[in-house]
């Protein structure tokens, strides 16, 4: 199914690099949308850019760690001058963390390093990418979030944390621009196969799987196909709203 309909569309993917963000970038790719790719490994961002131009896409690349603010600005700037403008922002960057402890185990600096990532550098994006959108009266913007920052998983106080504040940010700046076109919605997977789980402690795995219905991980096609029509002109009447992709666990 072909979701853009718009001529030089353009969606930035932070964290192309690998697992979810690798995958949206494809598909968006083969949709016809050029594609920035950013990750804070800028090797596996090129190497997406240069896959994408082979198969005869448009894409450009640079490296991106958004815990460094002053790179957030700049970077992107660069990209909509790359591709033209920015239609749409998916960021994928994130970290679980030391997980599989308890609250009371939990190190303050880990804490801060996975809020700092996955909370504050998904605001500073946002800080960053809005201005360009509001300038166009149009934007979608998408932040994957988790289901655990629904839920809360165990042993992973700090991640948790992460994803529900992350999905607050999302519903209140939401709100600031529901009249100028720009829509800016989160993603909620549970456990979808990518490195980063590949990573975990099988315990931690075979927790959270457990509490899936379907039995199952989502895979990295299925999370591309719901992100790519969420940044896409289509999905035009959604706001402030946190997307289930959760084999049946999420609840609400």
């Amino acid at each position: 199914m072909k979701y853009f309909d718009r001529p030089n569309y353009s969606v930035i993917v932070v964290g192309a690099g690998r697992g979810i963000g690798r995958a949206a970038a494809d598909l968006l790719a083969s949709q016809g949308v050029a594609v920035g790719c950013l990750d804070s490994d800028g090797a596996t961002a090129q190497a997406a850019a240069e896959e994408i131009k082979a198969g005869g896409g448009r894409a450009s690349a640079g490296r991106l760690d958004v815990t460094e603010d002053r790179a957030i600005g700049p970077a992107l700037d660069a990209m909509a001058k790359s591709l033209g403008r920015i239609d749409g922002l998916i960021n994928c960057a994130g970290i679980t963390g030391n997980t599989n402890i308890k609250a009371h185990d939990v190190d303050p600096a880990d804490f801060d390093r996975v809020l700092g990532i996955n909370l504050r550098g998904a605001f500073m994006l946002s800080k960053h990418v809005l201005p360009h959108m509001v300038a166009q009266k149009y934007g979608r913007l998408l932040h994957i979030a988790s289901i655990a920052g629904k839920e809360g998983n165990a042993g992973m106080t700090a991640y948790s944390a992460s994803k529900a504040g992350l999905i607050g940010l999302v519903k209140s700046m939401a709100k600031d621009y529901v009249d100028r076109g720009i829509t800016i919605n989160a993603l909620a997977p549970a456990v979808i196969r990518t490195p980063m789980v590949d990573a975990m402690p099988q315990a931690s795995q075979d927790y959270m799987t457990a509490k899936i219905p379907m039995g199952r991980c989502g895979e990295l096609e299925e999370a591309a196909q719901m992100i790519a029509w969420i940044v896409s002109p289509a999905c035009s009447f959604t706001t402030g709203f946190t997307f289930d992709l959760s084999g049946g666990r999420a609840t609400y």
